[in-house]
């Protein structure tokens, strides 16, 4: 039985996270419906260049307008590097999005840079970076120790980006980039993020969305990043405490609240030794249940 990784803060369920045109009015609309854990409401990769502005008018409506429930929302930004960037950070301020996703951050300072740039928005905003490039992979822990001195909470993995610098191809089992997705998670953990895995691109490909999600849940990660509805399932599927864990956690988390256990170091439930450390798990592991609510 494979355990949930640690997690600092409120455990928030990441375990879909649905990719969303922000040029796509309809499909903004319908996001409100859906089961996904939330909602990244695209203005970079998934938009044309003549319809930026159309798409940043329609997010900031979107956000106005509200309605997205429990779903987190979450707004990935172009770069500051481009003709689009600064416009989209100045419109979102009032607007105030659960976080902001900025894309191809390289290092600790591009961190720094973009949280400057969100000096002025409610502090409850957080701030994401994509890992796309293969000069992050090489600054992997110093970009997430940033987040002692920044919003910075997240990371979410970039594969098709990546393997388009790499020059690598994305595979069954993504062999070229088990390394980054290894050293993304624990770079995130050492330093108490969330972290996403990237987009699956098969449609149609039911199998082979239930093996990379399956491979993105050993590897640790919270979640997996979707282009497309028909995937959230799967992934809310896989991504959640199975009953066996349920069943685990509860008996620790009972076992500790004994009496005789409270100031005990180890115990025994169900046959097996338990620590300190197999209480964290477990009450994250609850937590993470109950947060989850009915999907």
């Amino acid at each position: 039985m494979s355990i949930l990784p640690p997690f600092a803060g409120a455990p928030r369920p990441r375990r879909s996270l649905l990719y969303l045109p922000g040029s796509n009015a309809r499909a903004l609309e319908k996001a409100k419906t859906l089961s996904c854990d939330g909602v990244i409401l695209d203005l970079e990769d998934s938009v044309a260049p003549d319809a930026k502005a159309l798409a940043r008018d329609q997010v900031i409506g979107a956000l106005t307008a509200g309605g997205f429930g429990r779903r987190e929302v979450v707004v990935r930004v172009n770069g500051l590097d481009t003709p689009w960037g600064e416009q989209d950070l100045e419109a979102l301020g009032a607007a105030a999005p659960d976080a902001v996703l900025v894309p191809k951050v390289q290092d600790a300072g591009d961190v720094a840079r973009y949280d400057a740039r969100l000096s002025g928005f409610p502090e409850r905003v957080q701030l994401w970076a994509m890992v796309e490039t293969c000069r992050s992979l090489f600054h992997l822990d110093g970009l997430a120790a940033a987040s002692r001195t920044s919003r910075l909470a997240c990371l979410v993995l970039g594969v098709n980006d990546l393997a388009k610098e790499m020059g690598a191809e994305i595979e069954p089992g993504r062999a070229p980039f088990l390394a980054a997705l290894s050293l993304s998670v624990a770079a995130a953990r050492a330093h108490g993020l969330s972290v996403v895995d990237g987009v699956f691109n098969g449609l149609e490909d039911e199998a082979g969305l239930e093996q990379e999600c399956r491979q993105g849940r050993s590897f640790g990660f919270d979640g997996k990043t979707l282009i497309h509805p028909a995937q959230i399932a799967a992934c809310n599927r896989v991504f959640s405490p199975s009953p066996d864990q349920i069943a685990w956690a509860t008996a620790v988390a009972d076992a500790f609240a004994q009496p005789e256990n409270t100031a005990l170091g180890a115990i025994r439930v169900n046959g097996k030794m338990a620590e300190r450390l197999h209480l964290a798990q477990a009450e994250r592991i609850l937590a993470v249940h109950a947060a989850m609510g009915d999907t």
